[in-house]
């Protein structure tokens, strides 16, 4: 491969804002794995946010970048997964597995595609240095020939449709808005864009607790809610707290901790009970990211988190404390809280590109 952007590269990141800044280039946030495609000839590498390859997960979409992007390019965007009109994030982190024949079997039973939303190199020329709606033309000259699974990702400057966007695509899945300043040159691994948010709130049951992997605190909490059998289901984690803060819940929970068995999520010590569901003990499909181990807490404690959406009845990403809510009973943490989107045709936003 030789390319005037060569592999790795970490993408441009966007950081958290609360409302759409105006005088920006606006594309919906998609909900799938970040990846940053090299085409050389037939030859294709995928990498992630944090420059480790894809490439072999999705046979698929390395087919389709042959099919579809020209010969020599690198291009930012998504790899998603679209189900029943909507992206599924839990279909899609199934393949990352380490056996390659249930890669293939997967490739051909939930298919991802790609979305593009940005253009490093076309060609002998990088882009990098070039303004954000400059390259924005550029790609979508490049992907005027471009048919599914490869997507040109929706665009706007109108902060208008960009407040649309922010409401209606949520049922499809996606996760907000990024905001791009036009005259942004291409910044790998750097928080220049601004992402939108949706954000609830919801009262979970504190059930148990991971360690941090600096020592001895409380890295983050494990949320529980009760579904219509009454029983207590793990629905995702909350965390960033100082360091103070880790050390004061340590002490804090501390007589809450009980025996593992006598816990609700006991059978969950029992590998076969795992399953498919993310559970507190279950390793990662992303080995080596963090100690899977956890403390088990009595659930008597309830506090409140933020979260954005869901995956299911999970969390779709890690939610945020905000307080204690001593005058609310575990009893009364159930799913029925929890505010679910209207549902909207995914196939209508890709159509939007």
């Amino acid at each position: 491969m030789d390319l005037p952007v060569m592999p790795p590269v970490k993408p441009m990141l966007a950081k958290s804002v609360s409302a759409i800044p105006p005088g920006m280039q606006y594309e919906a946030k998609w909900d799938g794995f970040r990846a940053v495609v090299h085409r050389d000839g037939d030859e294709v590498v995928i990498g992630s946010r944090t420059g480790k390859p894809l490439t072999r997960y999705f046979p698929e979409v390395v087919t389709a970048v042959r099919e579809n992007l020209p010969p020599r390019c690198v291009v930012d965007g998504e790899i998603v997964l679209p189900h029943e009109g909507r992206l599924d994030f839990g279909r899609l982190s199934e393949r990352i597995h380490p056996a390659g024949s249930r890669v293939r079997m997967l490739s051909e039973r939930t298919p991802a595609g790609f979305v593009a939303f940005d253009i490093l190199a076309l060609d002998d020329t990088s882009l990098m240095a070039t303004p954000q709606a400059e390259r924005r033309t550029v790609l979508e000259r490049t992907l005027a020939g471009s048919s599914p699974p490869v997507h040109l990702a929706p665009s706007t400057t109108d902060p208008e449709r960009a407040r649309e966007w922010f409401e209606r695509y949520e049922g499809a899945g996606l996760d907000g808005v990024v905001a791009k300043p036009l005259d942004l040159p291409y910044q790998p691994d750097a928080r220049v864009m601004y992402k939108i948010k949706h954000e609830r709130t919801a009262d979970c049951v504190v059930a148990g607790y991971r360690s941090h992997r600096s020592g001895p605190v409380v890295g983050s909490l494990l949320l529980g809610l009760y579904d219509s059998q009454g029983t207590l289901q793990h629905v995702g984690v909350c965390a960033a707290f100082s360091m103070k803060r880790r050390a004061e819940l340590l002490d804090e929970l501390d007589p809450l901790r009980i025996d593992p068995a006598a816990h609700p999520w006991a059978a969950w010590a029992d590998a076969a009970a795992h399953g498919r569901a993310r559970l507190p003990g279950a390793p990662s499909r992303w080995p080596g990211r963090k100690d899977p181990s956890w403390t088990a807490l009595a659930p008597e404690r309830v506090c409140e988190v933020a979260y954005d959406h869901l995956e299911g009845d999970r969390f779709r990403h890690t939610a945020q404390f905000r307080r204690w809510r001593p005058d609310r009973t575990p009893a009364g943490c159930t799913f029925t809280q929890l505010e679910e989107a209207v549902r909207y045709d995914l196939s209508e936003v890709l159509g939007a590109g």
